[in-house]
């Protein structure tokens, strides 16, 4: 049961690249990103009221969730949305798989029980490898506009990072409540963007589009959340650690058989490379 929940939230979460390429091709990125956080907003609230659970009092406490939210859902879901307008949602979710990579390094040198060893340098070193071959080497120092949004989605992929760093500041709060208010704080960030530069109002999405954003809230962002909460309970933040391998792999079968994406043979061993790097970062820190 343990493992078909973890199967499930990965195929979950690797379809928000492909909703979000449905979605970005009409709404633009911020108001994309203010509308499917209202609506996760709206559902984790409801949930946190029906476990007896109450937003947090307003106080320093709102400083960590601000970051956080920051961090974890509207700069990341933000850069995701813009760099989808020309990246494909295959090539998208390989290359957020580095995120575990890179929340290794800040492990490093924000906590004091993380450190790096020559097993966690390896394979963040062959994670830099497979983003290099994915983008290309001869374009990583370019400027043009696709290789830009490629770096957009591996810097949401460092957001996703600090954001494992910094919600350890928020143990010990209701988790249904907080992931509420961190939503919340998200919305209330984003909203201003969307309101003044995109005039939303005057948006006309199609109905496929419309549909794509209400399961992009619901889905991805609203029950993940929620199953998150759920598998972390039975078997912790380990076992859940696991659902790095999966995701990517979701996230491209979704773009190949409902986009009838083609993946480049260099995507395939950038994920190989990729997902070998989160391995031996991963299978050497549990035997040392």
């Amino acid at each position: 049961m343990d493992y078909a929940l973890l199967v499930i939230l990965a195929a979950i979460f690797g379809a928000s690249f492909l909703f979000t390429k449905v979605s970005v091709q009409e709404i633009p990125p911020a108001t994309l990103v203010a509308m499917r956080l209202a609506i996760a907003a709206v559902i984790l609230y409801v949930a946190a009221r029906m476990a007896g659970q109450a937003l947090p009092a307003l106080g320093p406490v709102w400083w960590p969730i601000a970051i956080a939210a920051l961090f974890g859902s509207t700069l990341p879901f933000f850069l995701i949305s813009w760099g989808q307008v020309k990246v494909d949602a295959g090539l998208s979710a390989i290359l957020m798989a580095t995120m575990p990579l890179i929340t290794l390094v800040l492990a490093h040198f924000f906590t004091a029980d993380e450190k790096l060893n020559v097993f966690k340098l390896a394979g963040f070193c062959l994670g830099l490898v497979g983003v290099a071959v994915l983008i290309g080497f001869d374009k990583l120092a370019s400027l043009g506009d696709e290789t830009i949004r490629q770096y957009a989605l591996t810097a949401a992929a460092c957001c996703y990072a600090i954001n494992a760093i910094v919600t350890k500041q928020l143990i010990g709060l209701p988790r249904r409540a907080t992931a509420a208010a961190l939503m919340l704080a998200a919305f209330l960030m984003v909203l201003p963007f969307s309101l003044l530069v995109d005039a939303p109002w005057q948006l006309r999405p199609s109905l496929e589009v419309w549909g794509a954003v209400v399961v992009l809230g619901i889905g991805p962002t609203a029950i993940g959340t929620l199953m998150i909460f759920a598998i972390v309970k039975r078997q912790g933040a380990a076992f859940l650690s696991q659902i790095n391998f999966l995701v990517p792999v979701f996230g491209v079968l979704w773009a190949v058989l409902f986009l009838a994406e083609r993946l480049p043979a260099n995507a395939i061993i950038a994920l190989a490379l990729i997902l070998a790097g989160v391995a031996i970062a991963r299978i050497k820190l549990e035997t040392t």
